[in-house]
C-alpha cells in the first residue's frame, strides 16, 4: 500500500466503525469540544448495513450520551420489554424457569427491543448534526505508523483492484486519514484490532479471546402470534449438554419477531453446523407456532465476543485505543454488549479530548486503560466473569446452575466462590478430530420454516464484486487439505453460515463424502456475510479475514 501515492486528510480523531461504540465516541468528542475535527469510517455501504444484533438494549449508555432522547420523536426505542421468559428445551417439551430464580442483573425491565442498525442510523444523524464527518462505504484496510511506532492514522482500501492484484481500469487508491488519535470500533474480531493486539502484545497476561456465532432471522408473523415486548431466551435442545449456546425470540413492533441462535465457538465436534442447529431449533413445539403462517424477511450472522472480564486486552496503544466489541465488552449471560459499547466510546472520547486539550498526540491513553475496570463497564462484566468458563467446564446443566449461583453471590455479596476462572484453550484449539465424533444427520429444509444457506444469504442482500482479490486469505493451502480436511473433515463447510467454503473433487463437484481424498478448497467469497467465524474457528488459524472493497457485504435493513 505504501507504494501507491495517496491523498491524505488530517483530523483530530479518526474512528473506525460506525457502530454504537464509534458513534458514541464521535458524539461525546463533539459534546466535550465542538471544535474537534472527527471522522468516522464505515465499511458498510450505509450506516447500519453491517450491524447485526438481537437486540435488547439496556439504555444506560444512551441515557448518559443523549439524556433527552425520549423527547425525540424519531428515536428507534419503540418497544419496551413487557415480559421475560426463560425456557429450558428438551427434544419434545420445555420448562419455563421462574423469574424469581434469575439473578437481578438478568431482569430486562426497563430495556428496549430494537433494531440495532436503526439505532446506529439514528446515532449517526445525531453525530452529523454536531459536525462529525461520516464516510460509509470506506473500509479501513491498514494502519499508518510514525517512526516511533505509534499509530497516526488509517488507510482506506483501494478500489478497482483485479483478482490477480493488478490495478484495473477503475482503480482508485485508498486515502490516508491521519489523526492525533485513532479509535478502533470494528466489532468482534476486527481485522485492524487483530493487527494491533499482535503488534503491541495487548493480550499479554490476558485469557484468550472467546467467541460465539450468532445467527438471526427477522420474521413478519400473524397478529395472533405477536406479543409486543415479549423477550424469550432458551437453552438446551437442539444442542447437546456439552455444547454451549442458546436462543432468543424478541417481539418488536409491526408484527415482527427477531429469532436468533447462538453457538459458543469452543464446541468440540467438527460435524456440528451452527446454521443447521438454528434451523432445527425453530421446529421445536414451543417455538414453531410463533412462525406458523409467517414470512421470513431477513437473515444474517455475526461473531460475538464472549471472553468478558478475563479476555479484554489492554485497550490503549501508542496513538489510540480499542472500543466496543473490538475490546470484547459483551455480557454473555445477558446477551448484551451495545450498552457497554456506548459507555466505552464515551469513556475513550473523554480521555482523548483531555489529551488533545493538554497538547498531546500519538501517545498511549493510559488513563483510559486504567479507568474501564472501575467503570460501569467493569462492574457489569466482573459480576458475570465465571459464567462462560463454568459452562465450558461443566456443560449446560451443571454449568448454567453454577453460573447462576455465581451471579447471585456476586450481586448480593460482591464476591465469587470461584474467584476468577480461566478460559483455557482458544476456540480454534477446542475443535477435535472428526474421528473422535459421530456425524450429525440434519433434516432437509422445508422452505417454509427451515431453509438452506443460499436462500438465506440471498435475504441478507450480500454482494461482492467477484473480480477482486479474495478477502478470505488462506495462508497455507497444503495445510488446509492436510489438516482442516483430512483430520477435521472440512468443518469450514459447516461452521460458515453462508456457504462460502466448499471441498470439491477433481471434476469440480462438491465432494459427497467429507472424508474423500483428492479434493481442493473452493472459496465463494461473494457469499461472505462478514461474520468472521472462519477467522476464529479454523483449527490451524490458517484463514485470515480482511475487508473487501468498501461498501460490499451484507445489507441488514431493520436487523
Amino acid at each position: 500500500m505504501s507504494e501507491v501515492e495517496r491523498e491524505s486528510m488530517e483530523f483530530d480523531v479518526v474512528i473506525v466503525g460506525a457502530g454504537p461504540a464509534g458513534l458514541a465516541a464521535a458524539i461525546r468528542l463533539k459534546q466535550v469540544n465542538p471544535d474537534l475535527s472527527v471522522v468516522v469510517l464505515e465499511k458498510g455501504g450505509e450506516v447500519g448495513a453491517h450491524i447485526l444484533s438481537g437486540a435488547v438494549v439496556d439504555p444506560i449508555g444512551i441515557n448518559r450520551l443523549l439524556p433527552g432522547w425520549r423527547n425525540d420523536d424519531d428515536h428507534p426505542f419503540k418497544t419496551p420489554v413487557t415480559d421475560d421468559h426463560f425456557l429450558v428445551l428438551g427434544p419434545a417439551g420445555s420448562v419455563r424457569l421462574p423469574n424469581l430464580l434469575m439473578p437481578p442483573l438478568m431482569n430486562n425491565h426497563g430495556n428496549y427491543i430494537v433494531s440495532l442498525g436503526n439505532v446506529c442510523k439514528w446515532m449517526a444523524a445525531k453525530a452529523e448534526a454536531l459536525g462529525v464527518e461520516i464516510y460509509p462505504g470506506f473500509a479501513a484496510a491498514d494502519l499508518i505508523y510514525d517512526e516511533a511506532g505509534a499509530v497516526t492514522g488509517v488507510v482506506t482500501g483501494d478500489m478497482g483492484v483485479e483478482r490477480d492484484g493488478t490495478h484495473g481500469p477503475a482503480f482508485a487508491p485508498g486515502m490516508a486519514l491521519l489523526g492525533k488519535y485513532v479509535l478502533i470500533g470494528e466489532g468482534a474480531r476486527g481485522s485492524l484490532a487483530k493487527k494491533l493486539i499482535a503488534r503491541y502484545g495487548l493480550d499479554e497476561g490476558r485469557e484468550p479471546g472467546k467467541f460465539g456465532i450468532g445467527l438471526k432471522e427477522l420474521w413478519e408473523v400473524k397478529p395472533e402470534h405477536h406479543k409486543p415486548g415479549l423477550v424469550q431466551h432458551s437453552f438446551g435442545w437442539p444442542l447437546d449438554m456439552k455444547t454451549g449456546g442458546g436462543s432468543f425470540l424478541y417481539h418488536l413492533e409491526d408484527n415482527q419477531v427477531a429469532v436468533g441462535f447462538v453457538v459458543h465457538l469452543n464446541y468440540k465436534n467438527p460435524w456440528l453446523s451452527p446454521f443447521e442447529e438454528f434451523q432445527r431449533f425453530k421446529t421445536h413445539p414451543a417455538i414453531r407456532g410463533v412462525f406458523e403462517g409467517g414470512k421470513r424477511i431477513s437473515y444474517g450472522a455475526r461473531a460475538i465476543t464472549e471472553g468478558g472480564w478475563q479476555s479484554v486486552p489492554k485497550l490503549a496503544f501508542p496513538g489510540g485505543a480499542l472500543i466496543g466489541c473490538s475490546a470484547g465488552f459483551v455480557n454473555v449471560p445477558r446477551i448484551k454488549g451495545s450498552h457497554n459499547a456506548v459507555l466505552s466510546g464515551m469513556l475513550a472520547a473523554e480521555h482523548v479530548a483531555e489529551a488533545i486539550a493538554a497538547g498531546r498526540a500519538h501517545d498511549e491513553l493510559a488513563a483510559y486503560e486504567a479507568a474501564w475496570r472501575a467503570s460501569d463497564i467493569g462492574k457489569d462484566l466482573k459480576k458475570v466473569r465465571n459464567v462462560k468458563p463454568l459452562w465450558s467446564r461443566f456443560g449446560t446443566a451443571a454449568g448454567v446452575a453454577l453460573g447462576g449461583l455465581d451471579m447471585w453471590t456476586n450481586s448480593l455479596f460482591g464476591f465469587s466462590l470461584f474467584g476468577t476462572l480461566k478460559h483455557g484453550k482458544t476456540d480454534a484449539q477446542s475443535l477435535e478430530p472428526a474421528a473422535n465424533h459421530r456425524k450429525i444427520a440434519y433434516p432437509k429444509p422445508d422452505g417454509v420454516l427451515t431453509f438452506d444457506r443460499l436462500s438465506s444469504v440471498f435475504l441478507s442482500s450480500t454482494n461482492h464484486e467477484e473480480d477482486q482479490p479474495v478477502h478470505l486469505q488462506v495462508g497455507d493451502m497444503a495445510l488446509q487439505v492436510r489438516s482442516e480436511h483430512d483430520v477435521f473433515a472440512g468443518p469450514s463447510t459447516r461452521y460458515c453460515p453462508a456457504g462460502v467454503y466448499e471441498w470439491v473433487d477433481k471434476d469440480g463437484n462438491a465432494a459427497a463424502d467429507p472424508e474423500a481424498k483428492d479434493v481442493r478448497f473452493v472459496i465463494n467469497a461473494q457469499n461472505c456475510v462478514h461474520c468472521k467465524t472462519c477467522d476464529i474457528k479454523d483449527p490451524n488459524q490458517n484463514i485470515n479475514w480482511v475487508p473487501p472493497q468498501g461498501g460490499e457485504g451484507p445489507v441488514y435493513p431493520g436487523m
